[in-house]
């Protein structure tokens, strides 16, 4: 299904998909108030559509109410970080498999072209931190399994809740850039289970990681 332009959308739409792509991209952080003002300003948009948007996204468990402080931007305590990254390791331990299954020699040259440009983004994590989301949405349409992909946009909403990108140091792009080559190799050579072993190793790292960034 084509996803709409905003020239067709509503103004509320408009400022949903608007405030959706700011907390996506890092605009506005896990535990950041949202004031309807101070958020109408940011964005160049009218108030009554932003309330519209902050209602919906806090429909979506993105956005919560607290007491004297109105919408925040939800953050993930330990529990439901462990557990995001549990439900990740499954869907991207299947769809590596697949993939391996599947994937043709243009997505997998594809794969090493992303995985070069995180190495070479080094200097700005927000373009490495958005590069790696290529990175692992490519795998997925290489399964060739609509439902497989849904199941991971699913998981989309909790993942902007995660916070700051841990793609912030040369030594930490390295081993995700390492663990992704291994990803890479074995789909190549056709072999699923080592395709996703290597997925699922690299989700073990990227939990273990981002547990220590929030220990601080």
């Amino acid at each position: 299904m084509r996803t709409p332009d905003k020239s067709e959308m509503s103004q509320g739409e408009v400022a949903y998909a608007t405030l959706l792509e700011a907390i996506r991209g890092g605009v506005f952080q896990p535990g950041d108030r949202l004031r309807e003002e101070d958020v109408a300003t940011r964005l160049t948009l009218s108030r009554t559509p932003v309330r519209e948007a902050l209602r919906k996204l806090e429909s979506d468990g993105i956005v919560e109410h607290r007491p004297r402080l109105g919408a925040v931007v939800r953050a993930l305590n330990h529990t439901e970080v462990v557990e995001l990254y549990e439900m990740r390791m499954v869907l991207e331990r299947t769809a590596a498999e697949m993939a391996a299954k599947h994937a043709i020699a243009a997505e997998i040259d594809e794969l090493e072209e992303l995985n070069e440009a995180i190495a070479n983004a080094v200097a700005d994590p927000a373009r490495a931190a958005s590069i790696n989301q290529q990175f692992h949405r490519c795998i997925y349409l290489a399964t060739r399994n609509r439902f497989l992909l849904e199941s991971a946009r699913a998981l989309n909403n909790a993942l902007m809740l995660l916070g700051p990108t841990t793609l912030a140091d040369e030594a930490r792009i390295t081993v995700v850039c390492r663990q992704h080559q291994d990803i890479i190799d074995a789909i190549r050579n056709g072999d699923a289970e080592a395709a996703g072993a290597s997925a699922e190793a690299h989700l073990q790292t990227s939990l273990r990681h981002r547990l220590s960034v929030m220990r601080g």
